[in-house]
């Protein structure tokens, strides 16, 4: 099978183009023959045999006249649909397959796939990933970043909502053009070619679901994860959360009650914008980032992690990994974690945003060796699907 995967960055840079490679590189050991169309890029580690892909699109840089050309090109990308349709004629895939592919290629590449098919005759399906919420937020994370609240208000297609709360980096102009890009592609109806529609999270896919299109499209997958050793480790004094250090992330709400609780010591691993308001408390280390074998270390030896997100969290690899480790997880009760969670067994809920709720259930935890040991041996069972799993359901979504 001959299978195009599309994706804005070809370099890796976050957790779509992590998907996309490792997924790219099992299928062609598979025996499948995989290309990639995306932005052209001096980090670009993947291609295709035509080497047409666009240009490189910095919205934080440019030179002006680039910067005045942006928001038409972020609605229709007449480059990208040129350039692909250029891949498509060389490999002639069977499946295009694409992942984050908004506002830098646009939808005018489905357009191309199939106006393509048709004029060849060819049969080729179009499968979506869907990384985040774009399809039916503006903004990606249905979350306004001036009040940090998560809000609803664009689902079923209410897109003005996005420019009325200055929902894209707080910026009028920003939100207007993804306003824009939003109504635009609703109007023309072009996400109905999208044959198959891959929630990552049973949660993501009741709020694509809110779309009458995508309901009868999207499947519920959760994310693949690499399968670990399991080794007895001693576990030492310490809570962990490792990830990002900012306000969606239940930052400033797990901050707060670790210094309610100066006899429990915390470990946070990560960077973020609010570093600072960590340095200085007393009963919290911070490592900074850790990453491969210290970061492994760290999750073993855990008595159990945090996860207090306060955002619509879809998958997140920190959950599964700190499970396969053997590390219980205490998380917040929000958007697709309760999913990766099995409560009273591998780990704990708490209520998300909920401080008090927090506080008491570390102190539970952290009082109760005996049930901390038994859900770490449960952990043992812990059953998430590796590449090999994952890539089983994938073929049959393509066929």
């Amino acid at each position: 099978m001959k299978i195009l995967m599309v994706n804005k960055f070809l370099y890796p840079n976050g957790g779509s183009e992590t998907y996309i490679f490792k997924l790219g590189e099992y299928l062609e050991s598979q025996g499948h023959e995989v290309q990639y169309f995306g932005m052209e890029h001096e980090g670009r580690c993947v291609g295709n045999h035509a080497e047409a892909y666009t240009s490189d699109m910095d919205f934080h840089g440019g030179s002006k006249l680039s910067k005045l050309t942006y928001p038409i090109k972020t609605i229709y990308s007449s480059e990208a649909r040129k350039k692909i349709g250029l891949v498509l004629d060389d490999f002639q895939p069977d499946v295009v397959h694409l992942n984050n592919f908004t506002y830098q290629i646009t939808p005018s590449v489905i357009l191309e796939i199939k106006k393509w098919s048709k004029r060849t005759g060819h049969k080729c399906k179009i499968v979506f990933t869907a990384h985040d919420y774009n399809l039916v937020c503006p903004n990606h994370m249905c979350n306004n970043p001036n009040t940090h609240e998560n809000c609803e208000k664009c689902l079923g297609g209410h897109f003005m909502n996005c420019f009325k709360g200055k929902c894209i980096h707080g910026s009028t102009a920003k939100s207007a053009v993804g306003t824009m890009e939003a109504m635009f592609w609703k109007i023309k109806g072009t996400y109905k070619y999208i044959d198959s529609m891959i929630c990552c999270s049973e949660f993501m896919k009741t709020k694509l679901d809110t779309n009458p299109l995508f309901a009868k499209k999207t499947i519920a997958l959760h994310n693949f994860i690499d399968k670990v050793e399991w080794k007895e480790v001693e576990k030492k004094d310490y809570v962990l959360y490792f990830g990002r250090f900012s306000e969606e992330k239940g930052i400033g709400t797990l901050i707060n009650v670790c210094k309610k609780l100066p006899n429990i010591q915390f470990i946070f691993a990560g960077t973020g914008p609010l570093e600072e308001e960590i340095n200085g408390i007393s009963n919290i280390k911070n490592l900074g980032f850790q990453k491969g074998e210290a970061l492994e270390k760290l999750i073993r030896e855990a008595r159990f992690s945090i996860y207090p997100s306060e955002w619509y969290e879809n998958c997140p690899f920190s959950v599964m990994e700190s499970q396969m480790y053997g590390t219980p997880v205490l998380g917040a009760n929000i958007g697709g974690i309760p999913e990766l969670i099995s409560v009273g067994s591998t780990g704990e809920l708490f209520e998300s945003g909920n401080g008090e709720d927090l506080k008491i259930k570390i102190e539970e935890l952290w009082n109760n060796k005996e049930k901390l040991d038994k859900y770490s041996e449960n952990c043992k069972n812990i059953s998430f699907d590796t590449i090999e799993e994952y890539c089983n359901k994938l073929i049959k979504i393509y066929e």
